[in-house]
């Protein structure tokens, strides 16, 4: 049984294509057991906030100073996000590579010099313990597939076809000058 001839060619390095059970050509991606391990680590984000932070939103009574209020309810959606990345785990990875970012950020930033000058007070060394849970994020993390889809692949355009000066450069001239 043959099919109607594809829109465009595949280049020759270019990873094979399957049919998934509709028939529509997908190109793998993530193995299976790569894709369970990444709702593992998207489970213990959501599992670790929803018990230690959804309490503080149920139950609070009194209003929070403003830094806590905010961190806590940013938390809150990161877990509601890493609940649906259990559904969705390649889409919502950009959850996951901010996660990562940011405790990276803040480690090299604000704890790393604190720990040089020998300032690191309590609170500081709480949150820097509880940054250690990003290792299960930069181990599930699939690094073959984040460097394929956001750093090697080509971006959204930033212009719709017929005003792209590369593709008509006449064109793009032209309409600027009305």
């Amino acid at each position: 049984m043959s099919s109607t001839a594809s829109a465009s060619p595949r280049p020759a390095d270019a990873p094979p294509r399957w049919n998934d059970r509709k028939g529509a050509p997908t190109a793998p991606t993530v193995s299976l057991p790569r894709l369970y391990l990444l709702r593992l680590g998207y489970l213990v984000i959501a599992l670790g906030l929803a018990l230690t932070k959804w309490p503080l939103i149920i139950n609070h009574d009194v209003p929070w100073p403003l830094f806590e209020g905010v961190e806590t309810c940013m938390l809150v959606a990161l877990s509601l996000l890493s609940f649906l990345g259990l559904r969705y785990p390649l889409q919502m990875l950009p959850i996951l590579l901010f996660e990562l970012a940011w405790k990276f950020i803040w480690v090299t930033v604000v704890a790393l010099p604190l720990w040089i000058a020998h300032q690191m007070d309590p609170a500081t060394l709480r949150v820097f313990y509880s940054c250690f849970v990003v290792l299960i994020v930069l181990a599930v993390i699939p690094w073959r597939y984040v460097v394929a889809h956001y750093v090697r692949k080509p971006g959204d355009p930033w212009r719709p076809d017929g005003t792209r000066a590369a593709s008509d450069p006449e064109g793009a001239r032209t309409s600027n000058t009305s």
